[in-house]
């Protein structure tokens, strides 16, 4: 296959491919076996072989292709001017009419932080495994920043580790300000927020000693928290508001189809396994264990390969419900944003795994949504035998301190927070039904909300009953200082 035929091979080009390319030494055949990642008539990253060799192949196709080439070796030779640790650059070149490439030395068994955090990152908030990842991170971006450079893409991902050394990766998103001269204060934290962002909100309390690690490899510049945690929560929420724009949208992490017929959203990974789920969504609530049926809702457990899911369709009652409902997004809609927006948090829901939203010429009718199934029980039937005694386990009763803190902190309000949209599901609680689940630009918008959420929660016991007491006591009722 010619290099330019790659932009319309769409993102799961038939593998293994040989592409002519060439160097000073002349043509030569690289075979490509692997794909790691993939834009779409952009952009082709994956493992392939060449002159007998290993490499990491970047081919870049379509028509910002020089532009990109451009920026990927810039970034790479930056790297390597500054004698910082990268994967060695084999051969490069681009070609009229075709596009440009890329070939780094393979690294065999490199790992990215990235997987390596992913391993940590269940045990208990900066235990010594999870610290040990993040020095590495924080001191190879301490290193950067103090030869004048940043990564403008910023995660742990773009930093390998192989054999006690770690190799910093992706020239593209490599920026200077003075080659050589450590990076201005300003520049430094803003560049540490991306960094901060993306970790588990979880650890903000352990920033600042988190920071140490940084400032071992680059001391040049004193970093006021204040500042630092300005530009953090800055990133989170520019994060969030890119995450919920790709919820709809195709791209790396969900596959979307959008048209007058109908709104199909699967999260990328489950396409295979969603497909005849949503093809067949009302034979298998038939056939399912169903929680609700008729009105506006119908929600079943069903089984589909061996894996519990729970589907629920959200009707249409008549031409009168209709004419409401036909002109704005569907609550299926709404359900899988919300669910993805407290997934992203890190607030407890079961995973959104597709959308179905049906249409006639662009007018919405009958919408589904697919979700994980959480096995637990809610909070009705878990503290049934507290009623009285008002001894629910602390750990419990803890749990339920955190959600309430990551809903205030967030501004998040639920709608209708019965017991029953409340499970218990793995030392945590986890909402459901997210149908008029909102997360609030303000706190004058919030409060009143949160008031009502926390007066529905409260009616799930008797208030002369020991566990309400034990419950209101803990609960926030003031929540003016809320962030």
């Amino acid at each position: 296959m010619r290099l330019s035929e790659l932009k319309n091979a769409g993102r799961s080009p038939r593998l293994p491919l040989n592409i002519p390319l060439a160097d000073a030494a002349g043509p030569a055949e690289l075979q490509l076996l692997s794909l790691l990642r993939v834009l779409p008539g952009q952009r082709y990253v994956g493992a392939g072989v060449w002159r007998g060799r290993p490499v990491l192949a970047k081919l870049l196709v379509g028509s910002k292709a020089a532009r990109h080439f451009q920026r990927e070796l810039d970034g790479v030779r930056l790297l390597a001017a500054q004698g910082l640790t990268t994967p060695l650059l084999l051969a490069d070149g681009l070609k009229d009419g075709e596009g440009g490439w890329l070939l780094f030395d393979f690294l065999e068994g490199a790992e990215s932080l990235g997987d390596a955090w992913k391993q940590v990152e269940h045990l208990p908030m900066l235990a010594n495994e999870q610290s040990a990842v993040l020095a590495d991170a924080l001191g190879a971006i301490g290193q950067l920043h103090r030869k004048g450079l940043w990564q403008e893409d910023l995660h742990l991902d773009n930093l390998l580790r192989q054999g006690g050394r770690l190799y910093l990766i992706d020239g593209a998103g490599i920026r200077t300000e003075t080659p050589g001269q450590p990076l201005s204060r300003q520049k430094v934290l803003e560049n540490l927020g991306v960094f901060f962002a993306q970790l588990p909100k979880s650890l903000e309390p352990y920033t600042e000693e988190l920071l140490v690690y940084y400032l071992l490899s680059n001391g040049e510049h004193a970093l006021p928290m204040e500042a630092l945690q300005k530009q953090i929560s800055k990133m989170r929420g520019w994060r969030l508001k890119d995450f919920l724009i790709k919820v709809g949208r195709e791209c790396t992490l969900f596959s979307v189809q959008r048209g007058a017929f109908g709104l199909r959203a699967i999260r990328r990974e489950e396409e295979a396994a969603m497909l005849p789920v949503l093809a067949q969504a009302d034979a298998l609530l038939d056939q399912g264990h169903l929680y609700k049926t008729g009105g506006a809702a119908s929600v079943g457990k069903v089984e589909v390969a061996g894996r519990t899911l729970v589907i629920k369709r959200y009707n249409i009652k008549g031409f009168a419900h209709w004419l409401k409902r036909f002109w704005r997004p569907s609550r299926a809609w709404h359900s899988w944003r919300e669910g993805n927006r407290l997934a992203f948090l890190g607030i407890a829901t079961p995973k959104p795994l597709a959308l179905l939203e049906k249409r006639f010429f662009w007018l919405r009718s009958r919408a589904y949504l697919v979700t994980e199934y959480l096995p637990g029980p809610d909070i009705i039937e878990r503290f049934a035998p507290y009623v009285e005694s008002g001894e629910a386990p602390e750990a419990e009763l803890l749990a339920l301190d955190h959600l309430f803190a990551e809903l205030i902190g967030e501004r998040i309000s639920h709608g209708d927070f019965k017991g029953h949209n409340l499970f218990w599901q793995h030392d945590r609680w986890a909402l459901i039904d997210l149908d008029s689940m909102c997360q609030h630009a303000s706190l004058s918008s919030f409060a009143p909300a949160y008031a009502r959420d926390r007066a529905r929660f409260m009616r799930n016991w008797p208030e002369s009953s020991a566990l309400y007491r034990v419950i209101d006591q803990r609960l926030p009722k003031d929540i003016s200082s809320a962030a």
